[in-house]
């Protein structure tokens, strides 16, 4: 996105040819029709205003947009519950099982105990896949029989943190096509579960992969509709992903993104920065950088 933008504002003069290429660039980043037309117009006003001719001068006030369509007041992680659900959904392949890793190991750091719940009852691998990440973080496991109930997991989970004085219980569920209305109605009954004592349901997170594009706006919104979506973690941050349905997502979903995954190591897990984000998409800087730097 940022090398669309940056071709954008390199034209010599702010004509009708460069806001079309704006356009353009917006749109080829998969930033959705609205969201475009959103930041244009604030961009075309904020230029009138200051009677801008330089399109370069542009840069500061794409990237001040960006950051206030980002910025979210309830972007931190929850965590007022005794203990505090953490509810992780989305796709397969988008990466839930690694976050919730990443996440226990940097909750176990800060001296927090926390619970991983594997309620993906229908694939073995990805309960092998939490059972190393909780060996690594330091964290306990609950897990339930393959092909077993996994709102019955959810309630193990949340119960053994509750006796246990767990901080923090995060539910890793299973992410079979957002188009299985089965899968949909199960994750709504592991939800129930997770609103009920001995715990409190403090988030619901989708994980959404930067490079799928406008596919995980639909994503977001499926499972929005089922797990009551509290917040987005966007993983596979890098070059490879276009970066602009993250605009989306927040501003068409009201949902905050909390995390930002930029890599496979445990550190490469860092909560969201929204100046940061709109820095590194205008400046065509690395995001990796400019996250880190923040």
């Amino acid at each position: 996105m940022g090398e669309r933008l940056g071709a954008a504002l390199a034209r010599p003069d702010l004509d009708g040819a460069t806001w079309e290429a704006l356009e353009e660039a917006l749109l080829g980043a998969d930033v959705s029709w609205a969201v475009t037309e959103q930041l244009l117009g604030c961009l075309r006003s904020e230029a009138s205003e200051r009677r801008i001719s330089d399109p370069a001068a542009l840069r500061s006030l794409l990237a001040d947009a960006v950051a206030d369509l980002m910025h979210a007041p309830d972007g931190a992680l929850d965590r007022s519950g005794s203990p505090a659900v953490w509810l992780f959904v989305g796709v397969n392949g988008s990466g839930k099982t690694t976050t919730i890793g990443k996440l226990a190991h940097a909750e176990v750091r800060a001296g927090r105990r926390v619970v991983l719940g594997a309620a993906d009852t229908f694939r073995a691998a990805a309960t092998e896949q939490l059972a190393t990440w909780a060996e690594r973080a330091g964290a306990h496991l609950v897990r339930g029989n393959a092909g077993g109930d996994p709102a019955a997991v959810a309630f193990d989970a949340i119960s053994h943190a509750a006796a246990s004085g767990a901080d923090v219980v995060m539910i890793d569920t299973a992410g079979r096509l957002h188009t299985n209305h089965n899968l949909m109605g199960e994750l709504a009954k592991i939800r129930r579960v997770a609103e009920r004592a001995p715990g409190e349901l403090c988030e619901a997170l989708v994980t959404l992969d930067a490079t799928t594009g406008q596919n995980g706006l639909a994503q977001a919104r499926m499972f929005g509709e089922a797990a009551g979506v509290t917040g987005a973690v966007l993983t596979k941050l890098d070059g490879s992903a276009r970066g602009g349905s993250v605009l989306s997502v927040r501003a068409e979903l009201n949902v905050a993104v909390k995390l930002v995954g930029l890599g496979e190591g445990l550190g490469d897990l860092v909560p969201f920065d929204a100046a940061a984000f709109a820095a590194a998409l205008v400046d065509t800087e690395g995001m990796d950088a400019d996250v880190r730097g923040s």
